[in-house]
């Protein structure tokens, strides 16, 4: 299962997109998930496909944090764990269980793992950890493999060509023969920061390993970042997931103005990248590099390393909840 991105921990949306009541279907990395909560409201996710003949759990029904399958009305509980199967009271229900994910919510953003036992948590990092900012949410469809998409929020060469009327418009403006990038790598992926000389101030950027990207926009005395999530669906299919943080202009009725001008930059973005060729970065040796890629080629160099092909192994069908999943199942 999910394979080129599997054993990771993903921000896969708002935790306010998933509500009490409902079934959620979700494609992460070629494989489909469903989401709900559980009977006491805590986030729930299973591989979207019954072990019993195959079919879409997120096509059945959800009542008090129990899912039915549409077919035969086997129940799931959100461990994974069999609840019924009707017409068979004497089933062994024991192995006859989903496949549960684990999942976590973290100031408003839900995180996957993308293999059924999780050894780490989510690192979210500071700015994702605070609840004194505004968060605005929105996602966008991509048709091109999330690599290209994770490349391209970390390279800073591109900005005043791509975006020159728009965050690109200072570099446009300054016209410097030459770039000065700098890469650090951290715990959480890498550091990246213009360090041009003749810059008033520098622009820093945070890989957030293995998919996202925080961009510090801090005004004097203010706080305003940009999350950018670049989370696999198919093979060439990126869920954009863009999350603004803000310290001002606090009133949910400003959201739309913020998503907005998200809007129109990652469209930018969207039109050049969805004609990359391949659509997934290839290995370093098979394009031109110059002196400012060094970041975007400490990407691939961890992409090749840690993520390509690798995969989650599925638990026996019938297994049960992994470990990692075990609750107290609802009455």
């Amino acid at each position: 299962m999910f394979d080129d991105f599997a054993k990771v921990w993903t921000i896969v949306g708002s935790a306010r997109d998933v509500r009490a009541g409902k079934l959620y279907s979700r494609t992460v990395a070629g494989e489909r998930v469903v989401l709900f909560r559980d009977g006491e409201g805590r986030p729930a996710a299973l591989i979207d496909r019954c072990p019993h003949r195959g079919v879409a759990l997120s096509l059945g029904k959800l009542c008090y944090g129990i899912v039915e399958c549409p077919f035969h009305g086997w129940r799931f509980d959100a461990t994974g764990a069999n609840r019924l199967v009707p017409w068979n009271p004497d089933a062994k229900r024991e192995v006859l269980g989903a496949t549960a994910l684990p999942i976590r919510e973290i100031n408003g953003l839900l995180w996957l793992h993308t293999g059924p036992v999780a050894t780490t948590e989510p690192s979210p990092g500071e700015t994702l950890l605070r609840a004194d900012l505004v968060c605005t949410v929105q996602s966008a469809l991509w048709r091109t493999h999330w690599t290209r998409a994770m490349e391209n929020m970390l390279d800073m060469p591109h900005l005043p060509f791509v975006h020159r009327g728009t965050i690109g418009r200072e570099m446009a403006q300054a016209g410097s023969e030459r770039m000065d990038l700098r890469w650090t790598a951290t715990e959480s992926g890498g550091l990246i920061e213009n360090v041009t000389p003749e810059r008033e101030r520098q622009t820093r950027l945070a890989f957030l390993y293995p998919n996202a990207m925080e961009l510090v926009i801090d005004p004097p005395r203010r706080t305003l970042r940009i999350v950018a999530v670049c989370l696999p669906e198919a093979a060439n299919t990126t869920r954009m997931i863009l999350a603004t943080y803000r310290s001002f202009a606090r009133s949910r009725l400003l959201d739309p103005i913020f998503r907005f001008a998200n809007r129109r930059i990652a469209r930018e973005d969207q039109a050049i990248l969805e004609s990359s060729d391949p659509p997934e970065i290839p290995r370093a040796v098979e394009e031109k590099s110059v002196r400012t890629d060094a970041p975007t080629l400490a990407f691939r160099k961890l992409y090749f390393e840690r993520l390509k092909d690798s995969h989650a192994g599925e638990p026996t069908r019938g297994d049960g909840p992994p470990p990692s999943a075990a609750r107290t199942p609802p009455p």
